[in-house]
């Protein structure tokens, strides 16, 4: 048995979750979305990342970036190891790609600011 309070909604249910191996039964949410979120968070948690990553541009030392899309949760750390390795040596825009299908995972780790180029 785990205790999840969902974070899909302001409603912020804590939820109780019973796994036998073959079914998961979930109770204390009140919308489908929380029912959903659990068993996410049972079979196959994912989570976001924002980060940044250094740069060789004195008036900008490093440029926040973040994930495109979640990522399994127990490859957090390896994709931070991938982040911690760029240094950016050439201005880039919001949106655009630091790093294209980081470990193969069809997510790209995206800038999310324009400081680069409205400096340069």
């Amino acid at each position: 048995m785990k205790e999840l309070v969902c974070i899909v909604c302001p409603n912020g249910c804590v939820m109780t979750v019973n796994s036998d191996g073959q079914s998961i039964t979930v109770t204390g949410n009140k919308c489908p979305k929380g029912e959903q979120f659990a068993y996410a968070e049972e079979t196959n948690p994912t989570r976001t990342i924002c980060s940044t990553v250094k740069t060789a541009f004195p008036y900008a030392p490093v440029l926040p970036v973040r994930v495109s899309a979640e990522i399994p949760k127990n490859r957090i750390f390896d994709v931070m190891c991938e982040i911690n390795k760029v240094v950016l040596r050439q201005p880039i825009a919001c949106g655009d790609a630091v790093i294209t299908n980081v470990l193969s995972l069809g997510v790209d780790i995206i800038a999310t600011s324009n400081i680069l180029k409205q400096s340069s």
